[in-house]
């Protein structure tokens, strides 16, 4: 804005050239104040509204020209001389070297701010290219991540139909889930969400799923599995911690079960009551009690995220554990249940995962 007053304030300084130095000294002041402080305006209203500039350009010139009008009146020009002295002489010419010296001046100030703003921005564009760069490099990394906590096609396993769906929220989500085939035959579900997004989130859970392969190569239990986990994530999350749901499958039906912290999985559309516990990474003597039962031909076993019951519309209602019950009920697949939730709201991640037991 200053360059802006630099340039059009040399606009008074020619004016009163033409005027031949006429002009009153306070009113020569004020003519220049002016054709700076009117460009200013001009200028200011082009950038607030943009296309719609001429709204504020009548009005801006009218009381432009208001004010010269009366400054006219008020500090009139002095008469023209029919012939100069040589006192007179003398004063014009130091009003005109005067004038002429602060001309180039002000142009040259007001160049010297066009300057220095374009240095500034071709910067700030340079700065926010390189940012552009740094952030694309880490969403392509995350990318790779989200792959890796998010498998694109689920083993198959002997005896059980699995059907999953996963709708992050942003690019990079913050839920999981893991197909484990073990040494002894049996598979392992896991399923979990980290608190937080982003990036940070992903590097979390791409530590949680390489623990799970290493530690599924030591232990098949569940509550044990949770419990190295959590010793190993403690000190580690940098404040953050993830809920998991670890589903063991056997060929014969027989599923055990442990639970840090995650929704309760659905049986036949009826939450399985387990016990409390604590989610991974917040407390390090954390203990996960394991539970088992048995599943007959059709039983199916569902397990959700909180993506699901904490969908909300725009009314900021939630669609709610008792609707994704009901859904359950009514046999509703993986696929329609997360597209429920998608039409009432998404809020965070989705993640379904169906297990059925075939006959």
């Amino acid at each position: 804005m200053l360059a802006v007053f630099f340039v059009f304030a040399g606009v008074g300084f020619a004016n009163d050239t033409i005027d031949m130095g006429r002009q009153p000294p306070l009113r020569f002041a004020l003519a220049v104040f002016l054709s700076g402080l009117f460009a200013i305006s001009y200028a200011y209203s082009g950038f607030r509204l943009r296309g719609k500039f001429w709204i504020a350009f009548p009005p801006l010139f009218a009381v432009q020209m208001l004010c010269m009008w009366l400054l006219a009146n008020w500090l009139p020009e002095t008469p023209i001389p029919v012939q100069l002295n040589a006192g007179q002489t003398d004063h014009l010419h130091l009003r005109l070297i005067f004038d002429g010296v602060a001309i180039i001046t002000t142009v040259a100030l007001g160049y010297a701010g066009f300057a220095h703003v374009s240095v500034s921005e071709a910067k700030r564009h340079v700065k926010l290219q390189l940012d552009k760069a740094s952030l694309d490099s880490e969403m392509a990394a995350a990318r790779e991540i989200q792959r890796v906590m998010v498998p694109e096609e689920l083993p198959p396993v002997a005896g059980y139909a699995i059907e999953s769906v996963y709708r992050p929220a942003a690019e990079v989500g913050g839920d999981f889930f893991q197909m484990i085939p073990l040494k002894s035959g049996r598979s392992l579900v896991v399923i979990g969400d980290v608190s937080g997004k982003g990036l940070r989130a992903a590097m979390i859970v791409s530590m949680i799923v390489g623990m799970l392969c290493a530690e599924s190569e030591h232990t098949e239990e569940p509550a044990e599995i949770l419990a190295e986990l959590n010793r190993r994530l403690c000190g580690r999350t940098h404040g953050g911690f993830a809920t998991c749901l670890v589903v063991r499958l056997e060929k014969g039906g027989c599923i055990a079960l442990a639970n840090a912290g995650h929704p309760s999985p659905y049986m036949n559309g009826a939450d399985i009551r387990m016990a409390g516990s604590m989610p991974l990474g917040m407390v390090e003597n954390a203990s996960y009690e394991p539970a088992s039962m048995d599943m007959r031909a059709g039983d199916r076993i569902v397990l959700i995220t909180d993506g699901i019951p904490e969908a909300q519309n725009d009314a900021r209602e939630m669609l709610g554990f008792g609707r994704v019950e009901t859904l359950l009920r009514e046999g509703a697949s993986a696929h329609r249940i997360a597209e429920a939730a998608l039409q009432h709201g998404q809020q965070d991640d989705i993640t379904v995962i169906s297990i059925v037991r075939e006959g």
